[in-house]
C-alpha cells in the first residue's frame, strides 16, 4: 500500500481502492457500498480527490467535468486469496444496476 493510499485510508477510515489505467495512471476510489448479486459481490466506488486536486484531474479530456467519478467493480478473489476489483461484463453491470435500483427503492419506502 502506497503512502498516499495509507493517508487517504486514514483520512477517510474507509476502504480505499486504487485502480490503474492502461497507461499506468493510478486513480483512488472509496468503497461506498457493497451490492450483492447472486453469489457475487460488487462495489460502488466513488472517486477520491485530495486537497491538491491530485487524483483524477479535470481537463483530462475524459468528459468527467460534469459527471461524478463513480465506478462499479466486481470483487473477486485472486490466486493469493486476496480480494481484487475488476471491471464487470455488460451483463453483470446490468444486473448490478437492477439490484442497486431495488436497494434504493426499498430504502425510500422505509
Amino acid at each position: 500500500m502506497s503512502d498516499k493510499e495509507k493517508d487517504l485510508q486514514a483520512e477517510e477510515d474507509d476502504v480505499v481502492v486504487v485502480m490503474t489505467d492502461e497507461d499506468g495512471n493510478e486513480f483512488y476510489y472509496q468503497e461506498e457500498m457493497i451490492i450483492p448479486v447472486g453469489d457475487d459481490k460488487y462495489a460502488l466506488l466513488v472517486g477520491l480527490h485530495d486537497e491538491d486536486g491530485e487524483g483524477h484531474e479535470h481537463g483530462c479530456g475524459c468528459g468527467c467535468e460534469d459527471d461524478e467519478d463513480v465506478l462499479i467493480a466486481k470483487i473477486v478473489t485472486n490466486e493469493d486469496g486476496e480480494e481484487e476489483y475488476v471491471e464487470p461484463t455488460d451483463e453483470e453491470f446490468e444486473a448490478v444496476q437492477k439490484a442497486y435500483d431495488a436497494l434504493v427503492e426499498d430504502s425510500e419506502q422505509e
